[in-house]
């Protein structure tokens, strides 16, 4: 709307229709500026603004840096372990035949977050990786105070989040973690964060066949969890520590299979070690 046409606006019409006329020049504008390019928008799914920005771990060297704590018991390597990475929209195109030559042997990739959000870098970083012969998954960042558990595993595997015994597809992984957009657990009680990770491990197990590997720091999950031991005989462990030990981990769990130790290195995105020789990545992509 013109200069001009704000004077049609004083000039013509009721208060009423004043107050009408430019109600709907602020939304047109608002509209115009949150369209503008590179300009976060909020979603339908709620809250998310920036869903760019958060990835795996995307919160955990805010709120804990590297460092471990005194008095850390150790959690031991089971084997040797085998390199990957995990990628998000962040990272776009990625060379995915330099990875390999470096050493990486699997990947993750960031598919959704929410119920409103794909990753559009998703179908060249996922199916690049499984072609120069990596072993991949998909990973689901999630956002429980937007919608329920179940309705986010469905919403994952509907989005590239399932689940093929190809012998080449890892489970699909859910990654939670600190609130990207507000209270650290989501406005949940730890009996309230139990219930909606069960929900959307239930569900993916409904739909694929198997149980998400559940992606957190000790730290994280100790405070939204009250530090449950419910998932550890189901779920596989992915933790996240930015440090040379692994340092403690969360209840139940008497290993890790996956472990996000650095958030930089010599693999675009972050940095994994799978807890065992490239025979134990097989087996687990296998079921």
């Amino acid at each position: 709307m013109s200069h001009g046409d704000l004077s049609v606006v004083h000039r013509t019409g009721s208060a009423r229709t004043r107050i009408a006329l430019l109600t709907g020049l602020f939304t047109t504008l608002l509209a115009l500026i949150l369209a503008a390019p590179g300009t976060a928008q909020a979603t339908a799914g709620g809250h998310m603004t920036h869903p760019d920005l958060d990835w795996m771990g995307s919160t955990i060297r805010a709120h804990e840096g590297s460092g471990r704590l005194s008095g850390d018991p150790v959690a031991t390597p089971l084997a040797s372990q085998t390199p990957g990475m995990d990628v998000s929209n962040y990272q776009g195109a990625v060379d995915w035949a330099g990875a390999w030559s470096n050493g990486a042997k699997f990947a993750y990739v960031k598919a959704t977050e929410g119920t409103s959000y794909t990753n559009p870098s998703f179908t060249q970083q996922y199916n690049g990786s499984y072609n120069v012969g990596m072993i991949r998954g998909a990973y689901h960042f999630a956002l429980p105070d937007v919608s329920a558990g179940a309705t986010q595993a469905d919403y994952f595997v509907a989005h590239g989040g399932g689940w093929s015994a190809d012998g080449r597809t890892l489970p699909g992984a859910l990654d939670i973690e600190y609130n990207p957009y507000g209270a650290t657990c989501y406005g949940l009680s730890a009996s309230g964060m139990v219930s909606w990770i069960s929900a959307f491990s239930n569900e993916y197990h409904a739909r694929t066949g198997r149980y998400p590997t559940i992606y957190s720091s000790t730290s994280w999950w100790t405070q939204c969890t009250g530090n449950s031991a419910a998932f550890a005989a189901t779920n596989a462990l992915w933790i996240a520590r930015y440090n040379t030990t692994v340092g403690a981990l969360p209840a139940g769990w008497g290993y890790q299979t996956i472990w996000q130790n650095a958030d930089s290195g010599v693999f675009p995105g972050d940095q994994d070690l799978f807890n065992g020789a490239i025979d134990r990545v097989q087996a687990y992509a296998a079921g």
